[in-house]
């Protein structure tokens, strides 16, 4: 009887290689799949959201570890929370410094409101700082050329003088009337984007009225600050000044004491708007028809709505008592940015206000150097200066090359 044929060994190594040559061709498809794949914009943020749903989240290396070395863990942790203990009690003598240097500080913002409404006229002293147009200004009187760049404006600017001096007396007169520095705080909100989405077209007019904003450190509890807005007389509202109340909590939460990190607002509270009859712009009046569901009869209602402004930033929501997590998402959300927006304007917008209006201090906060910039290939995006080339030759323009002989 016959022994079965078995495979030889070269036929083991053929069918091996086959299937190893299937397994590259399967391997390479799956590997073009995944690269088309990675091109896609919706899978790259797939997978950035799972990236950042799983940072954070525990390896189980901690759980391993031997009782000795969790026991060590766990005085480490004691003393992370003194740590953050003696955090706290440095922000409460920042607070303290503060309350000390507070008169400083009024007493130099309130010069500023005085300039800015007009109640008195800086002194040439007072005045005496450098600025780009003045100095612009000395390089053209100096007899420096004027980039043509700048020809166009010159001669724009020559024919409003011109226009000026037409004019005569008018238009003199009309320079001299304008007071202080017009519609100062409502540049600021417009310049900062953070204000700018509040701040509608019905809110500019009552903006310009805004003389003065600002910030009363609490000495007493409940620690925190008031931001004061103070308004001139105007068609609007009978109140001189709006108010808005912010509580802060400077110890860690007892609940969460890792999650310190530093100073937080905890509380808001606006105040009672008087408006003049008519001049609300917080509200909106809507039409809506409703219909009888027996008689079929239908009727038009007015009704009453919140309309955007940026004065409902004296309404805020109400923060609700006990957990934070029983907050509804809308109202925390709506009190994070509200919360936000009131330490910038304490931290930012009132002691620089200046800078704000010009725009220097919103260039400063947008624009960061880039360090992984490259530097630009020879001749790409830059200024050709003759008299830095050694090369150049004037009296050898238009001529071709010569050649030179070795």
């Amino acid at each position: 009887m016959s022994e079965p044929d078995n495979p030889s060994s070269d036929a083991v190594e053929e069918v091996e290689e086959e299937d190893h040559a299937e397994e590259i061709g399967e391997g390479g498809d799956s590997q073009a799949i995944a690269n088309q794949l990675m091109k896609n914009p919706g899978v790259l943020a797939a997978l950035q959201d799972k990236l950042c749903s799983i940072v954070g989240s525990p390896s189980g290396y901690i759980q391993s570890l031997p009782k000795e070395v969790k026991r060590r863990i766990k005085a480490l942790k004691k003393l992370q929370n003194e740590v953050i203990n003696v955090e706290a009690e440095f922000y409460k003598e920042v607070n303290a410094l503060e309350l000390k240097y507070a008169p400083k500080y009024s007493q130099l913002f309130e010069k500023r409101k005085e300039i800015l409404t007009a109640s008195r006229e800086p002194t040439d002293e007072e005045c005496d700082w450098p600025s780009e147009e003045e100095e612009d200004d000395e390089k053209d009187e100096e007899g420096k050329i004027t980039p043509a760049s700048q020809q166009g404006e010159l001669k724009d600017k020559l024919c409003i003088e011109g226009a000026k001096e037409a004019g005569g007396d008018s238009e003199e007169k009309k320079q001299e009337d304008v007071k202080g520095i017009p519609s100062f705080w409502l540049t600021i909100f417009k310049n900062v984007d953070m204000l700018s989405e509040m701040v509608q077209e019905h809110d500019e007019p009552i903006l310009t009225h805004l003389q003065d904003i600002k910030v009363i450190i609490h000495d007493k509890d409940p620690v925190g600050f008031t931001l004061e807005f103070h308004f001139e007389p105007n068609e609007y509202f009978t109140d001189p000044v709006l108010i808005k109340h912010y509580e802060m909590r400077y110890e860690p939460d007892p609940q969460d004491p890792f999650s310190y990190e530093g100073p937080e607002i905890i509380k808001c509270t606006g105040c009672n708007i008087n408006w003049i009859k008519g001049k609300n712009v917080t509200v909106k009046q809507i039409k809506k028809k409703q219909k009888h569901k027996g008689r079929g009869l239908t009727r038009t209602v007015t009704k009453q709505v919140q309309a955007d402004s940026f004065f409902n930033f004296f309404n805020p929501p109400a923060v609700p008592e006990g957990s934070e997590s029983e907050m509804d998402e809308e109202v925390e959300a709506l009190l994070g940015a509200d919360f936000e927006i009131g330490h910038f304007i304490r931290e930012r917008i009132v002691p620089r206000a200046v800078l704000f209006f010009t725009g220097e201090a919103i260039d400063n906060d947008d624009y960061e150097d880039d360090e992984n910039e490259e530097s630009p290939s020879p001749g790409e995006d830059e200024e050709y200066d003759e008299e830095a080339d050694a090369d150049f030759n004037p009296d050898a323009q238009g001529k071709p090359n010569e050649c030179k002989q070795q």
